[in-house]
This record gives C-alpha cells, structure tokens and sequence, in this order.
C-alpha cells in the first residue's frame, strides 16, 4: 500500500487545542475529600450492595486489574484490600466547576467534553503563550491547588495537538499525570506504536473492516487516501478519520442532544415494594423534563424498557402527534402501553423480578418551532414549567416541588456519568454561565436528621425501655 503525505492544513494558521482529562475523576475526587483513602485502592460504586458495579476505581485499584464495570466481587478477588465508596454525584459535580473555572483563566474558548474532560482552544491565543506546555504545567499546578482548583490528589493528563481528537489522543499516551504534544513531526512515531483500537472510537468491527483493506496500524490509516477510508467505514465518516489524522477539525464544538435517556438498576428493597418501582418510573421522567426544560427542547418519541431477572426484557417505543416536555404526560404515554400490555398478556411489568429500568426520549424540537393551538392549555403548562425550573435554580432544588418529585429518598439515588455535560453548561465559570441548573451542585443524599427530632426519639426510646422493665418487674431507677 503505497503512503501519501496528506497532513496539510486548510489555512496557514496552525491550529492549537488543548486536551484535559482528569485522571480515576471520582475515585480521585473521593480521595481529595477523604485523608483517610488517599494511596488506597478504592472503587466507587453506585449503591451500598456487595453485588455494586464499579464506575470508577482509583489509580491504586487499576494497578491490581480492577476496570470500570466490574462487580465488587470480581474486584475484591483481583485486589481484597479494595475499598468500596458510594458514589456522591454533586461533589464530582462541584468539583468539575472548579476545572473550568481554572481552564476560563487561561482560555474562553473552553468546551466541557464530559464531566471529567474538556478541550481549550488556544489558536488566537499564539501572541500571549509562546509554549502550551508551560501553559499545561500552569493549569496542573492550578488544579492542584486547593484554593484555586481542585487539590493534590486530584490529577490530569494533558494533551496538546493542532485539533481535538489527536489531542485527546494524547492524553491517552501517558496516564497518569500526563503531558505529551502530538505535532507533525513526532505523529507518526506516536502511531507506528498504536493498535488501531488504540484510536478512540475505533472498534474491534472497525479494525477487523480495515485489516480487510490492508490498514494494519493508526500510521497506514492516516496515509491512507479518503476514497478508501471511505470505503472502509461505509461513507463520509471515512473523511471525518481521514480529516482527524491529518490535523483538520472535526470534534471540537458538541452537536445538540440525539437522544436523552434516564436509566436506574433496581434495588432489592425497591424490587419488592410496587409503590417504590412506581416513584422511581415517575422520578426517571421528572429527571427528562429537567433536562428538556434546560435545553429548551420537547420530544416526539418517547421509549421506556424493564430489564428483568431471567425474563426477557420488556420494551415500548410511543411516537406522539404532539411533541411534549411534561413528565405526568411521558408518565401517561408509557402506562397507557404497560395497560394494554399486561391486560392481553395476563402479565404484570413492574414486578419483583425488575432489574433495571429506562426512559429515553429522542425526536427534539425547538422549543421556539413548537405551535400550541390557541385554545390549549399547554402554553399556561409550559409558563408554569419554565417559571417553576427557574425557581429551582435560583433558590435551591426543594423551595418547590412538583407532585411527581415528592418520593422516598431510597428511591430516586442521584447518579452521575461520564457523559456529555450539555445540562451542565450554565455553571459560572462555564458556557452560559446563569442559566445552568444550579441545583444539581446540591448534595442529592439523605438529609440530616433535625436535632429536636433525635431528641424526640431518643426519649420515646428511653420511655420504651422504661415501660418493659417496668412489665418484667425490675428496677429501672437510675
């Protein structure tokens, strides 16, 4: 196969971004907040159960094999002293307000790629830093300062490349802690040493559809002609590879939201109380409207599926006439097909043989593109929606409830992933700082028990005593 030199830049002004990925984001945030874990393997699981996923083992846990997804028992036998620690969503949520806040110091071109990653844009930058590596060990000193970042223990690897995926790319080179520049000199030492899997987004199916071609390695694809690229994956994302290897922009910005989904594994207790699979049903579509009211979209198919225990998972997808925001009416839609369902089938969905359960909405539109009839009542539905969320923002998540949010505080866990950050984007010191949903910084756990309501119990539960000493005759004088 014959290599051709494409890496030839569509302007004469080199491009120049830079990558952060924070390194264990969670395990890592836990460790800052606790002396007490830190140079500890620790995982952080999603719920207290000896059967816990994984999302987030520590550096100290992946030295011993332990990878993200694994249950605690898979853990524990690759490392037994493994520390389990359940998940608290608004500290890593906090947290990564801390990181753009110390990247907007150094950049306003700064797009939060994930929770724990983001991409900076220092092209018009070139006249105020000469060396992105010292801007790079600037920003790692930042974030390790307490008061203006996140702490010691909290790490990142850094990558500095003329477009965003071969910057990403370079973060992941050297973990953790790391600091590589991909430039056109060094790119091809860099991906000569690379499996083609090596390359994020590229599959075990993409690498067996290019070893077909003849494409062994990163270094044959990027000297690869777009023709065959494209022939190899089908159409134009062959060019977007083509393009990615050889310097040119594809990823930078984010694309508005495909699809939206909501999703909770079921607990024991939960799988066995109706009234509890119920809530969490209702709380998965509240959390839609949330996000939908944020971005200022209303969706046209609405999806819901049950995952059981050794039955076959149980699914519906509903395309509505008129496009909704509103949780009750998801709520509606889906139950209405859980009706007919368990009346022809003599079978009943929400049952203690639940596993998992979601709610995904896809088919966006505009809010401004959205026609209400006059006579509708969903123009005054919507105010009220728009005025209650903005309530919530400004004042903290429980000033105002709606109906559907008023659940036992077992039964909606907050969760948090690793993906796109779009609800995320109005925190000051980020994108469209004000407008973000400041309450999601809040702490989502148990509250505090009032101090006069322990007291209160504390003397029933000495009265108690009391009276069955009394029934059994002894002394109970003190």
């Amino acid at each position: 196969m014959a290599l051709m030199n494409q890496n030839t830049s569509e302007s004469g002004i080199e491009a120049a971004i830079m990558y952060v990925d924070m390194n264990s984001f969670f395990a890592s945030c836990e460790q800052q907040e606790r002396k007490e874990l830190r140079g500890k393997p620790i995982g952080v699981i999603t719920h207290p159960s000896k059967f816990a996923c994984v999302i987030a083992p520590s550096v100290e846990a992946k030295r011993y094999g332990v990878k993200t997804g694994m249950r605690l028992p898979e853990c524990k036998a690759l490392c037994p002293q493994m520390i389990p620690v359940v998940a608290r969503p608004y500290i890593y949520r906090l947290y990564h307000v801390r990181i753009l806040n110390v990247l907007k110091s150094y950049c306003d071109d700064v797009i939060p790629k994930s929770i724990d990653e983001a991409v900076l844009n220092f092209t018009t930058y070139r006249l105020v830093y000469k060396d992105l590596k010292e801007v790079a060990l600037k920003i790692k000193a930042d974030l390790a300062d307490t008061e203006k970042g996140c702490g010691p223990f909290v790490k990142c690897s850094i990558g500095i490349a003329p477009n965003s995926f071969l910057a990403k790319l370079a973060t992941e080179i050297q973990k953790p802690d790391g600091l590589i520049e991909i430039t056109r000199d060094n790119i091809d030492d860099y991906l000569k040493n690379m499996k083609l899997t090596d390359l994020p987004g590229i599959a075990r199916a993409n690498e067996r559809r290019l070893q077909m071609i003849g494409i062994k390695t990163p270094y044959d694809m990027r000297h690869s002609s777009e023709a065959l690229l494209r022939k190899a994956f089908g159409g134009v994302v062959g060019n977007y590879w083509h393009r990615r290897l050889n310097f040119r922009e594809v990823d930078f910005y984010q694309s508005d939201y495909k699809a939206m989904s909501a999703t909770r594994m079921v607990s024991r207790l939960q799988r066995e109380d109706p009234q509890a699979l119920e809530s969490l049903f209702i709380s998965l579509c509240t959390r839609l409207e949330q996000r939908m009211v944020k971005q200022n979209v209303y969706c046209k198919t609405v999806s819901f599926y049950m995952r059981y225990h050794d039955i076959p998972t149980w699914e519906t997808t509903i395309h509505l006439n008129d496009a909704t925001q509103d949780a009750v009416e998801m709520r509606l839609y889906i139950m209405q097909q859980v009706d007919q369902f368990e009346q022809s089938r003599n079978f009943k969905i929400f049952n203690n043989k639940v596993q998992s359960m979601g709610v995904i909405i896809t088919g966006f539109i505009k809010g401004d593109r959205v026609q209400f009839s006059l006579f509708d009542n969903k123009m005054k539905q919507d105010k009220a929606r728009k005025t209650l969320y903005h309530i919530k923002d400004k004042y903290g998540r429980d000033v105002v409830r709606k109906a559907s949010e008023t659940i036992r505080a077992h039964e909606m866990r907050d969760a948090i992933g690793f993906g796109s950050v779009k609800d995320f984007n109005g925190v000051v010191g980020a994108p469209d700082a004000g407008s973000m949903n400041q309450y999601l910084l809040e702490n989502d756990g148990p509250r505090p028990v009032p101090k006069h309501v322990l007291e209160i119990r504390a003397r029933k539960q000495k009265q108690k005593i009391a009276e069955q000493l009394t029934q059994t005759g002894h002394d109970h004088t003190t």
